[in-house]
């Protein structure tokens, strides 16, 4: 586990949320505070996964190249929320890695907002797409409410998507027309496989029996298989 950045989104509270799951599913787990691990690359040439925890933050060129060569050599790449989706803004080789990239969270009516958080809380659907209903991260998950932050993602389409939320246009959004974006996709990367789970802004987030059980799977499949080895 790779954890740190920005403390809003809580990244060793809501990492430590998953160590006794992988523990008791078999894995050592390791805990980082920083990206400089990246840079060995014997350590993660060893390394099965990596979930990461980092929102903004930064890293260095050959941080983001160990990262990239690993994951491409077979070592699997999840994490939720912006401790992936909203990492090292100014790497455009870890986006390239990643896929999408946290853009906004539309907020409240503005004359509703007070300056806090829950200005960006709003009830959003995340709907399961027909290739999440056959995947076996997301298989037997019905689409599911939240209120919490809902992430507006800019993406290629090397993703393949497991579920969407639909943003509805307001009359104070500049857009004209609702915008769907990936909430939860795969990518495959070389021998590696990368799961992006966009839902994961707080604790409570994390707990939601859905957004648990995405994450949960997705770090197992996400991990090095015997033909990448």
């Amino acid at each position: 586990m790779v954890r740190g950045g920005w403390e809003g989104h809580r990244p060793v509270e809501a990492t430590d949320l998953f160590i006794p799951f992988l523990e008791r599913s078999g894995y050592a787990v390791r805990v980082e505070g920083s990206t400089e691990i990246y840079a060995d690359a014997a350590e993660l040439a060893d390394t099965d996964l990596i979930v990461q925890c980092m929102t903004m933050s930064q890293i260095t060129g050959e941080q983001v190249a160990g990262l990239a060569a690993a994951v491409a050599a077979g070592t699997g790449f999840t994490g939720w929320h912006g401790g992936i989706a909203d990492s090292f803004r100014a790497s455009s080789d870890y986006l390239h890695l990643v896929g999408g990239q946290f853009a906004t969270h539309p907020g409240i009516q503005p004359c509703e907002r007070s300056g806090g958080e829950k200005d960006n809380f709003l009830p959003h659907s995340i709907k399961i797409t027909d290739l999440g209903r056959e995947h076996p991260i997301t298989a037997g998950i019905e689409d599911f409410d939240l209120v919490t932050e809902q992430y507006w993602v800019l993406h290629d389409d090397l993703i393949e998507v497991l579920a969407t939320t639909t943003h509805p246009t307001q009359e104070w959004h500049p857009w004209h027309r609702p915008v769907t974006s990936p909430a939860i996709w795969t990518r495959h990367w070389g021998a590696g496989r990368i799961v992006v789970t966009t839902p994961g802004h707080s604790l409570d987030v994390l707990e939601h029996g859905c957004v648990r059980t995405v994450i949960e799977r997705g770090m197992v499949w996400a991990t090095r298989t015997a033909s990448a080895s």
